[in-house]
């Protein structure tokens, strides 16, 4: 896999090419599993990562999403960290966006369907699959917890609507706190939601002292569930809690990182046994929206035993 800064460097390609667009995508287990992926499903394909700082000009979403529009051979992207930005840089460049992408106002997916370029939100309904892996059907109806989600973002714009959106009441929590240390995430998450018909309470806290969410930490019931969707552990470092901050009983966390340094994962690891945490990673969700993604680039359609090879595959590489 090959890194270019900015994408208007990139030349013509000379066979099918999808990009990841990210912070450190190096670093990430897909550039090594996608070759294998490939080979699985039948793809004459390459992978490249275009690493961008966080929060990059507007001119280098743009450049990037050009690079896809314009060149044959690029066929599209998954967007990692930046998908806001490069919806709010490039929304004019697309000829179609999706139900969700036009919802929350974020592009974690771009595809090409025949000479139209697409951007797609496809992580609410990830996310819902992922959810239900973890906690598994009604569990809101089962337990008095809450959910605490930590960042705004892409990912917590995504897990939000997911949520709001579930068909089944009980697949909703009673309760969701969002925090974010800007004011403008909080706002557009708040417009998002304006939209949808809430059927529970939701509080938006803005704050940047991980102390004060370890009072949000003590305030919720057993059974609650604590999300680390700020990107702190993996694109910046830190948590957004502290050592001192304590889980809910019986509470779920996860971490939707899967590497880099994971400080919110090892502090919920120390509580799993005193207070029974359960805890997970975000690899099974990463994985998930890799398939996802790679299905809709290519517009392929993933027989069973497909992916059973994928899954198999993945997780020899992360071993």
């Amino acid at each position: 896999m090959q890194k270019h800064i900015p994408a208007f460097h990139m030349s013509r390609q000379d066979l099918p090419t999808m990009y990841f667009i990210g912070v450190t995508t190096g670093q990430s287990t897909m550039t090594r599993l996608f070759p294998f992926w490939a080979t699985i499903l039948g793809l004459n394909a390459r992978l490249i990562g275009v690493d961008l700082p966080l929060q990059a000009p507007r001119e280098q979403y743009r450049e990037a999403v050009a690079q896809i529009k314009d060149d044959p051979l690029s066929v599209g992207a998954l967007i990692t960290t930046h998908k806001i930005h490069l919806f709010n840089a490039a929304e004019d460049l697309f000829d179609a966006l999706d139900p969700y992408a036009q919802l929350c106002r974020e592009v974690d997916c771009i595809s090409k369907r025949e000479s139209h370029l697409v951007g797609h939100s496809l992580d609410p309904l990830g996310s819902r699959r992922a959810i239900q892996t973890i906690l598994g059907p009604r569990y809101w109806g089962r337990s008095d917890g809450h959910v605490l989600c930590l960042g705004a973002g892409g990912a917590g714009t995504a897990i939000t609507v997911n949520l709001l959106t579930q068909a089944d009441l009980q697949d909703r929590p009673s309760r969701l706190i969002v925090v974010d240390d800007h004011q403008d995430g909080l706002d557009r998450l708040r417009a998002i939601v304006a939209q949808i018909d809430v059927t529970l309470e939701i509080e938006y806290v803005l704050n940047t002292d991980p102390h004060r969410n370890d009072t949000l930490l003590a305030t919720l019931p057993e059974g609650s569930l604590v999300i680390n969707a700020t990107g702190m552990g993996k694109d910046r470092p830190g948590s957004p809690i502290t050592d001192e901050g304590l889980f809910p009983l019986h509470s779920v966390a996860w971490d939707l990182n899967y590497r880099g340094e994971l400080d919110f994962l090892r502090q919920a690891r120390v509580q799993a046994e005193p207070r029974h945490v359960e805890v997970h990673d975000g690899w099974g969700y990463f994985v998930g929206s890799w398939v996802e993604h790679i299905a809709e680039i290519f517009h392929l359609t993933i027989t069973p035993q497909q992916l059973v090879q994928l899954l198999a595959k993945a997780r020899e590489m992360r071993t």
